[in-house]
């Protein structure tokens, strides 16, 4: 208000008569050469004070308006819709991690464009979403039927040889008890691996566990009836079971196809017919027998007592001479095989 009062002050002034300046040799302008009259110089003056004075009182009484403060953080971010990749969330992970996030405080944050905003908002949610392309590890997936052991892939066979041969390391150190369970091991990865199988069979038959080992026999020849071998020693457990005959000879007929040629296996099976008094059909498996080995001194023998219980005693005679000109009988046979040749002498030939 100091202002204007000055400036009320100087026109009140200039306006009396003492300030008129007629004295210091200063010449009166006269009335008609002023530019204005001085009514209106008065009222223009009173005009520009009381629109001064209304200015002053609006500015000063005016409501105070608080600063305008923009979050970034508050705007909504437009988010685009997802795109599926087929690399892993990792790598959008690490770049959400590694973008430095601008801590935006509400008392310190300066108004930012709008414009300039969206800009910004929108380059670190693109690069967020979409990060630069990553070097894609292909690495070799091992297949179904392998299987990664030390580092290296090991196919099933690869596998079950590992583990057979880790039961003859164990038998070899005498863990009897550990290698036969390596060995059922085995079996259960491949049932028809025959070496675990017969390695097994053979440490139950001398731990007397008969029968396990018969149930082991019977189990590999249900997979594959083609091992004369196994029919053979399964026979022999059988037939030491009471009635066990008929037992042993179903499984030497199920496998005698695949023996046909075999002289030991035809003259095993004509032991168990003669056995179950089957003397005609024992002693044409004899017949076969021989043909195979024709100097088997034993075969010989058998021949002659099939032949004999069949009521061929001059066959039967030949048989015993064959077997005894031989000379590779025990004692006790060489003796058997002359009392029967001595019987087949006193009975009247037919």
């Amino acid at each position: 208000m100091s202002l204007i009062n000055k400036m009320l002050q100087d026109l009140d002034a200039r306006g009396t008569p003492e300030g008129r300046g007629d004295a210091a040799g200063i010449r009166s302008v006269p009335e008609r050469e002023r530019g204005l009259p001085r009514a209106l110089v008065f009222g223009g003056a009173a005009g520009l004070t009381a629109a001064a004075i209304a200015l002053g009182w609006v500015y000063l009484k005016r409501p105070p308006v608080p600063p305008v403060l923009v979050n970034v953080a508050s705007n909504p971010v437009p988010v685009p819709v997802p795109v599926p990749v087929a690399v892993a969330p990792a790598p959008v992970a690490s770049a959400l991690a590694a973008e430095p996030k601008p801590a935006f405080q509400a008392e310190e944050a300066a108004p930012v464009p709008a414009r300039v905003r969206s800009a910004e908002v929108r380059r670190i949610t693109e690069k967020a979403v979409k990060p630069a392309a990553a070097p894609v590890l292909k690495t070799p997936v091992p297949a179904a039927s392998e299987r990664i052991l030390d580092g290296k892939q090991v196919t099933p066979q690869q596998r079950v040889e590992n583990e057979y041969r880790r039961a003859l390391a164990q038998l070899q150190d005498g863990r009897v008890s550990d290698a036969m369970l390596a060995l059922q091991q085995t079996l259960q990865l491949d049932p028809r691996h025959q070496g675990a199988r017969e390695t097994l069979v053979r440490l139950l038959l001398e731990a007397q566990r008969p029968d396990e080992a018969a149930r082991q026999l019977q189990l590999s020849l249900a997979l594959d009836p083609k091992q004369p071998a196994q029919a053979m020693m399964l026979a022999r457990l059988q037939l030491d079971k009471a009635n066990g005959g008929a037992a042993a000879l179903d499984t030497l007929m199920r496998s005698l196809p695949y023996a046909a040629d075999s002289g030991e296996y035809q003259a095993f099976l004509a032991g168990v017919l003669q056995r179950e008094q089957r003397y005609r059909e024992a002693s044409e498996h004899y017949q076969l027998a021989l043909q195979a080995a024709p100097d088997n001194s034993v075969w010989w023998m058998g021949l002659g007592i099939a032949l004999q219980a069949d009521n061929h005693p001059a066959q039967a005679r030949q048989a015993y001479e064959r077997a005894k000109s031989l000379q590779t009988l025990s004692p006790q046979l060489q003796a058997f095989v002359e009392r029967k040749l001595v019987q087949l002498t006193a009975s009247p030939a037919k």
